[in-house]
């Protein structure tokens, strides 16, 4: 008996794994356009002008087993030590319970930023936890639901000083002792807005009346633990404010920053469970008194009510983010770190008060040892009052010792030219100790050292902390495990169903691209590890970089910004710098077209730059007159503009070159916001088109998960003249400050970006880019009858994503854009982009990984949603008490009495559920308004969940 010899690939996923439709599939959806194969559509769509000549030049494709091999390969370059090093990052113990539901489960990792929170309750409740834990932990009112890193948070908290201080001086004082990355960050973020630093002593050197703030780090960078009452005391009676960076496990045994007085407190809960990763990513935190409320940045999670009374969550006061206020925003900072976030309350849930602080204790009760025994063995210890760090004397033999240290796997901190420094963390073990002992030439056994305090009395915490019945559950893991599965329930993320959002590119995030970020070698790797340890991270970036910068055209990459607004600010602060370079530093004019991201104008004002608006065409194209206008008018002063390409209306522009052309004329750089890559690769280079620098949404484009609002990453490509104004960085050098607290910002989470490309190949790459086109074409095809596509091309065609215009809805049946978004979660779906970037519309963004039949469950709908409008014009449907009006319908709602004239089954079961699978929202419309006019931040009575688990 013979076999036929089939051409299928058992090990070659590519196409079954990233790419949705099947060749079968396409081809239908291809007859459904009336073009006979992809390229003809993309010869179609984008302009033969700015097409890229040649085929991206990647190497093959890997396997999976190929890619995980070379991948491993790669893992064992890097050494991983015990790290004593500390300097805000340390070592921890993540849960596997919460390793395994949290960080490894796809429910939680795939999840959009909450913005429809009927069908986020579940992350929405954990970033509430995060928030009561942070505003107990700092004592102050009112805390977010997380930052970037400490060292952007504590950035933040000048300018948010700043703007709410009564003084009128243009300085900010910095304890010397904050962390030097922090150190760095502050001055970069100042340097622009004409804000004076002043690093020094606050005890010797700080004058209350001449800043209008100052930071403190408590305990500090070299394990110096004082009170800073009296200090702060004095800031308030000139006028200034305070700002207390603090270590939330200290907390657990220290007096906290609002017990001080301090207006703000900032940190990092990155030993709260989440492993260093090189670096991040880590949720920092920013809490406030409650008066400064308005002018926070970042998230805010709050309570409300829904349409029946009932607790629901949501992201409260929006109106402070940067897409509402564009340049007047409080930061171009929305992003949070929401999925390290999660973990960090997580961690506080499972351990409760009780917990941590026994953890702390032992923390401390480690480093007193280590102390003690250094004592005995003749060297001066500093501080005498420390928590979980100390500084060691030991002129000459720095060298010697640290060399020691590393050849018994530890890790120190190199300190001036003849000291060292150690922090112990929770995973310290006794024998990392004796290590350290012997590396200064001891021979002491652990267990032999006694164990008294060595905290200041002065310091001592003697107030209750996280006191919620949620930090009282019972811890068994049973019960974790149950809780964290009926919150990931009430969520709806990638792993349920599409999430079609214009813009924001929530693609597949392949499992085996996830596989090695958890690997110990990447996962474990202190970011100011020494050089030898890091050669398997080295050649990891270098490798993305490199091919990156053959995606993209540029000739240089950062890294280390760490999110696609901290892109987008890194890569002016570049173009400033160039400017400054060459005696131009008064170009100081941007120009924006009006349908910009918000936070394209919002970056433009922190680097000193002032925003003038672009108009657009009746197309939804930049208005060229208009643009050339402008750049003619401020030709002296034009810094550059920032265009996103395509067009945020979800078209190519065949204008592009000649909008670069026009900046470049009169002086100015081009920024391409990268924001829609995901449309380009292997058919655009941004950089070959006229951009001169470009961020890049790993967590869009090249698969790192959007984890519910973070972590991402948003590193800049730049052209050669570019590139020696890259950011810098304390550790690693350079003559630019640093934007993020680690040098290559997240670098754990930039293998899942790495193994994408292995995994796919130029061709594969090309290919992913091109059905995605196909896939939004479809999509505007088969509404185009129900729904305007706003915008399209000359040749009738849209980019990645299109505009659906549903304001004649509104007009003919009152039908707004927020109706058609909740009957949506009906069906099962997460709303497109709503109203931007034209209010009261749906951009739809399908992505290359959906199938054609989840395409066409969106399309059915969408198609069933146009005729409920439709019957509500007719009057057929009541104006008011209809399905699109009540939505979204809820268990709740199927039981009692039935009032409506609609049908359960109308209501519960509309086109596109799923009968057997169907998704239940939690709770029913939330009341915004009702959230805003009664704040509250932090966690409600335990009673509603006792209740949830009945």
């Amino acid at each position: 008996m013979t076999f036929a010899l089939t051409d299928y690939d058992p090990y070659d996923f590519a196409n079954r794994r990233h790419i949705g439709p099947t060749p079968a599939e396409m081809e239908e959806m291809l007859a459904t356009l009336g073009v006979p194969d992809l390229d003809t559509l993309i010869d179609q769509t984008v302009p033969q002008g700015i097409r890229q000549p040649q085929a991206l030049d990647l190497g093959p494709a890997l396997s999976e087993r190929d890619m995980l091999k070379k991948m491993r390969e790669v893992a064992k370059r890097n050494r991983v030590c015990a790290s004593l090093i500390g300097q805000g990052y340390h070592g921890t113990v993540t849960p596997p319970v919460i390793l395994r539901n949290i960080m490894e489960n796809p429910a939680w990792y795939t999840a959009y930023t909450p913005y429809q929170p009927e069908i986020s309750q579940g992350r929405l409740e954990a970033l509430l936890n995060f928030q009561t834990m942070i505003a107990d932990l700092t004592g102050l009112e009112i805390a977010n639901a997380s930052l970037l890193d400490e060292a952007t948070a504590a950035a933040e908290a000048m300018t948010m000083t700043e703007r709410a201080s009564k003084s009128k001086e243009k300085r900010f004082f910095v304890d010397h002792h904050c962390h030097p990355q922090t150190i760095g960050v502050i001055r970069t973020r100042a340097e622009p807005l004409g804000i004076e630093v002043v690093v020094g002593d606050p005890f010797s050197e700080l004058v209350a009346d001449r800043v209008f703030g100052a930071i403190f780090q408590y305990p500090g960078t070299y394990g110096h633990v004082h009170d800073f009452s009296d200090l702060i005391a004095q800031l308030h009676e000139a006028r200034a404010l305070a700002v207390l960076a603090a270590d939330p496990l200290a907390l657990c045994l220290l007096k906290s920053p609002g017990e001080m007085g301090a207006d703000i407190a900032v940190g990092s809960t990155q030993r709260f469970g989440v492993p260093i990763g090189y670096g991040g990513p880590h949720a920092a935190y920013l809490s406030c008194r409650d008066a400064l409320k308005r002018s926070m940045p970042g998230r805010l999670i709050g309570v409300s009510v829904d349409a029946r009374g009932n607790k629901a969550y949501r992201l409260s006061l929006q109106t402070r983010e940067q897409h509402i206020r564009r340049e007047k925003a409080t930061s171009n900072v929305c992003t949070a770190q929401a999925l390290l976030a999660v973990m960090a309350s997580m961690y506080a849930v499972f351990h409760g008060p009780d917990g941590l602080k026994a953890i702390a204790q032992s923390v401390h009760r480690k480093t007193v040892r280590l102390a003690t025994g250094l004592e005995k063995l003749g060297f001066t210890v500093e501080p005498a009052q420390f928590f979980d760090t100390i500084t060691v004397e030991v002129g000459a033999l720095q060298g010697v010792i640290l060399k020691a240290a590393a050849a018994n796997g530890v890790n120190l901190r190199r300190v001036g030219a003849t000291k060292l420094g150690m922090s112990c963390g929770e995973n310290t073990y006794g024998e990392t100790v004796e290590a350290v002992w012997r590396a200064f030439g001891g021979d002491i056994a652990y267990r032999d050292n006694d164990r008294p305090y060595r905290l200041p009395e002065s310091c001592l915490r003697d107030t209750p902390y996280m006191e919620h019945p949620i930090f009282h559950m019972n811890r068994a893991e049973a019960e974790m495990t149950r809780y964290m599965r009926r919150l990931a329930d009430r969520d709806l993320a990638l792993d349920r169903a599409m999430i079609p959002l214009g813009s924001c590119t929530m693609k597949l995030n392949a499992t085996v691209e996830m596989i090695p970020v958890t690997w110990p070698e990447f996962s474990e790797i202190h970011p100011f590890a020494p050089d030898d340890q890091v050669q398997g991270y080295k050649e990891l970036i270098d490798d993305l970089s490199r091919r990156l910068c053959e995606i993209t055209g540029y000739d240089a990459l950062s890294m280390q910004p760490n999110s696609g607004a901290q892109g987008e600010y890194a890569g002016l602060l570049t173009i400033r710098a160039y400017h400054a370079s060459r005696g131009q530093g008064h170009r100081n004019v941007c120009l924006i077209p009006t349908s910009a991201h918000g936070t394209n104008p919002a970056s433009a004002q922190m680097v000193g730059w002032k925003v003038v608006p672009v108009k657009s065409a009746d197309n939804g194209d930049i208005d060229v007159a208009d643009f050339r206008a402008k750049a003619e008018q401020y030709s002296g002063d034009l810094a550059g503009c920032m265009i996103t390409y395509p067009s945020t209306h979800g078209v190519f522009e065949e204008t592009v070159r000649e909008v670069c052309e026009i900046t470049h004329r009169h002086g100015g750089q081009v920024y391409i916001d990268g924001a829609n890559m995901n449309a380009m690769v292997g058919i655009v280079q941004p950089g070959k088109i006229g951009g001169d620098v470009s961020h890049l949404n790993l967590h869009k484009t090249f698969c790192i998960p959007h984890g519910g609002g973070g972590p991402g990453m948003g590193p800049i490509g730049v052209r050669e003249h570019l590139a020696p104004f890259l950011p810098g960085h304390p550790h690693t050098g350079g003559q630019i400050g640093p934007v993020s607290a680690a040098p290559y910002g997240s670098p754990s989470i930039l293998p899942i970006s790495w193994a994408y490309i292995l995994l796919m190949g130029g061709a594969g790459l090309t290919q992913a880019t091109k059905v995605a086109i196909l896939s939004a074409n479809y999509i505007a095809k088969r509404l185009a009858g129900s729904y305007e596509v706003l915008y399209t091309s000359p040749s009738g065609r849209v980019a990645h994503e299109c505009i659906l215009d549903t304001r004649p809805m509104e007009k003919s049946a009152g039908v707004s854009v927020e109706d058609v978004a909740k009957r949506l979660i009906d069906s099962g779906f997460h709303a497109p982009t709503m109203s931007f970037p034209v209010p009261g519309t749906l951009m739809v963004e399908p992505t290359e990984s959906e199938p054609k039949a989840e395409l066409d469950r969106f399309i059915d709908a969408m198609l069933s949603i146009a005729g409920e409008a439709q019957a509500i014009e007719r009057g057929e449907m009541d104006a008011e008490n209809n399905p699109l009006k009540r939505a979204p319908h809820t268990v709740e709602d199927l039981v009692g009495p039935w009032e409506r004239p609609y049908s359960r089954e109308q209501a519960c079961f509309p086109p596109g559920a799923f009968r057997v699978d169907k998704y239940w929202p939690p709770v029913n419309r939330v009341d915004n308004a009702f959230g805003d006019r009664n704040l509250v931040c932090t966690c409600p009575p335990m009673e509603t969940y006792q209740e949830a688990a009945e």
